[in-house]
């Protein structure tokens, strides 16, 4: 189909400086960064099919990373400076992002670098949308246990989050050398439940104002945290913690864009019902 017989959807201003203007957005602050459902990706401004779902992949970057494109999708043009490969819509021409080569994160040796806010997402049929969220708040065995409970979450996992170290093992990170915290990843079904429910929750189940320890563990892997996946959950968060300030409690949690989530050892994951305990530093506290 020709340029001009396209039918292009309106574009935000924002989405305007990046499809059009081809700006670039900051990192991390979209819904597709920890996205993984099955499904196409494709081009908000004309709604070309892009990327297939199976070909993405968590670069750590902070934009969504594919390795491969549906044949025909997406052309390649030199940047005029010769520095990067600029990646465009073949249909209409929109700025993606960029391409590069040689990293060695998948077999493809590939990584398309897409801006956010230049994709739009259909879901496989059938297949159950859901979404993501990362909490930190000392042992992970504690705050696994009560997001568990939790109505609308589907699955969780305990893990690192946070550091500079790829692939960090427990006892590396409690050398508190590789910058990582101890964090729960939440799996959540939004019909249910939604991200303000869970981080609501998440306040309640461990103390906001300790700063780099909760209860008897002590470290800088204990610290309270939010990484959130995209300014929705970013400003929520925020939110939460100015309601609990204004009740007089000094809240230390800090909010940082997710990274990538290593998952902890396999006799980390569901502690608690392995052992058949309960957590010993974190304990249900009404707040809001």
């Amino acid at each position: 189909m020709a340029k001009n017989q396209l039918k292009l959807n309106k574009l935000t201003p924002a989405e305007e400086h990046v499809i059009v203007g081809k700006g670039t957005e900051r990192p991390g602050t979209g819904k597709f960064n920890a996205h993984f459902q099955a499904g196409v990706y494709t081009c908000k401004r004309c709604e070309t099919p892009l990327y297939n779902s199976s070909s993405k992949f968590d670069s750590g970057c902070g934009w969504p990373s594919f390795d491969d494109e549906i044949t025909g999708a997406v052309e390649r043009v030199p940047d005029a400076d010769g520095r990067r490969t600029e990646i465009i819509c073949s249909a209409c021409k929109g700025h993606l992002g960029h391409v590069f080569t040689g990293e060695q994160f998948t077999e493809k040796n590939t990584r398309h670098c897409v801006n956010l806010i230049s994709l739009s997402f259909t879901a496989t049929p059938d297949e159950k949308i859901t979404e993501t969220a990362y909490f930190a708040g000392g042992c992970f065995w504690g705050l696994e246990f009560y997001f568990q409970k939790a109505s609308g979450v589907i699955s969780t996992r305990s893990g690192y989050m946070g550091g500079n170290k790829d692939n960090p093992t427990y006892e590396e990170v409690c050398s508190k050398t590789t910058g990582h915290i101890e964090t729960v990843e939440v799996i959540f079904d939004p019909d249910v439940t939604s991200f303000e429910i869970l981080a609501r929750l998440f306040f309640e189940i461990h103390d906001p104002g300790q700063l780099d320890r909760q209860g008897p563990d002590i470290g800088p892997q204990y610290k309270s945290a939010i990484f959130f996946t995209g300014e929705n959950q970013e400003q929520i968060a925020a939110q939460l913690i100015d309601i609990l300030q204004k009740k007089d409690i000094a809240v230390v949690t800090e909010l940082n864009s997710a990274k990538k989530f290593w998952p902890a050892e396999d006799y980390h994951q569901d502690y608690y019902k392995k052992t058949a305990t309960t957590p010993y530093c974190h304990f249900y506290t009404k707040r809001f």
